[in-house]
């Protein structure tokens, strides 16, 4: 039995519209089919690993437990904070893969969506259930988007248990010298793991966008790659300055304002106002191409 198969036959509501029961099933499916490809889980490993890899490196060069300053630098480098506390290490992992890592599985499953389909030969199966191709487009973004937070979190539960595992844990001290509650700590990392999934918004439409333009889902995926690895360089480039803040990675390590005491908000709100702009442009791009495609395959 096909995957498109298993949703079932749709419950009408009306005339040509499937009941809210059915669109919840094709999520259901999409979300199961997408976590369960060898793909998706060797990225997630990947993705699990780093954490390991910083936390092994940093208890080799400290053996002694040596310690850093209460500053820990500036911005996000909190890896001289990690023997202090092993709740850095959340931060430091994050700090690490949002870049490149995080943003390319992001990208490989978003590039996937709608080319993948295609390629394959069952979109135009999909299509034929009356789910619609807007209601369809929806579904392939919202799986997406969770994908974003699963990714997120699986970085954030691996650090903080190779955190907890190796290092002291504590009252934190943040990057403005203060000191918070463990607990206040604990609540910020996971704020600024949503911060970081929410980053990721407009990648993933940026994704969407690019697998409705081919039916090959390997060139969908490193187009959408190719692109992340052309707009991080162009936002290096010191000549570019007046056009960086408005490239979607431009703000992305801004979360380390929520490790500041007070926190910073300014930098956090553009950042999600960028993203929450990415995702409009390119996700009405990626509805206008998808709802006129014509599907032969």
């Amino acid at each position: 039995m096909s995957r498109a198969e298993t949703l079932g036959t749709p419950a009408a509501t009306g005339p040509g519209r499937p009941s809210p029961l059915w669109t919840f099933g094709l999520l259901r499916s999409e979300l199961v089919t997408t976590v369960r490809r060898w793909r998706t889980l060797a990225l997630l490993g990947v993705l699990a690993a780093v954490p390991v890899l910083i936390g092994i490196a940093v208890k080799a060069q400290t053996p002694g437990g040596s310690t850093a300053g209460p500053g820990g630098g500036d911005g996000p480098a909190f890896i001289a904070q990690i023997t202090n506390n092993g709740l850095f290490l959340v931060f430091t992992a994050l700090a690490a893969t949002l870049p490149f890592f995080l943003p390319m599985a992001v990208g490989v499953v978003a590039g996937d969506a709608i080319a993948g389909e295609a390629g394959s030969g069952t979109l135009r199966y999909l299509l034929v259930a009356p789910a619609g191709r807007t209601r369809l487009l929806l579904t392939k973004y919202t799986t997406v988007m969770a994908f974003c937070v699963l990714a997120t979190l699986v970085v954030t539960v691996s650090a903080l248990l190779v955190g907890v595992l190796l290092f002291p844990l504590g009252e934190l001290t943040t990057i403005s010298g203060t000191r918070i509650s463990f607990a206040e700590g604990l609540g910020r990392a996971l704020l600024i793991a949503l911060v970081v999934a929410a980053s990721l918004v407009g990648i993933a439409a940026l994704g969407l966008f690019v697998s409705t333009l081919t039916n090959s889902g390997i060139a969908a995926m490193a187009t959408t790659v190719g692109l992340l690895i052309t707009v991080q360089i162009l936002d290096q480039i010191p000549q570019l300055h007046a056009l960086q803040p408005y490239l979607f990675p431009h703000y992305w390590l801004s979360f380390a304002d929520l490790v500041r005491d007070p926190v910073y908000w300014d930098d956090l709100v553009k950042n999600l106002g960028l993203q929450a702009l990415y995702a409009a442009v390119f996700g009405s791009a990626a509805w206008a191409r998808f709802t006129t495609k014509d599907i032969s395959t």
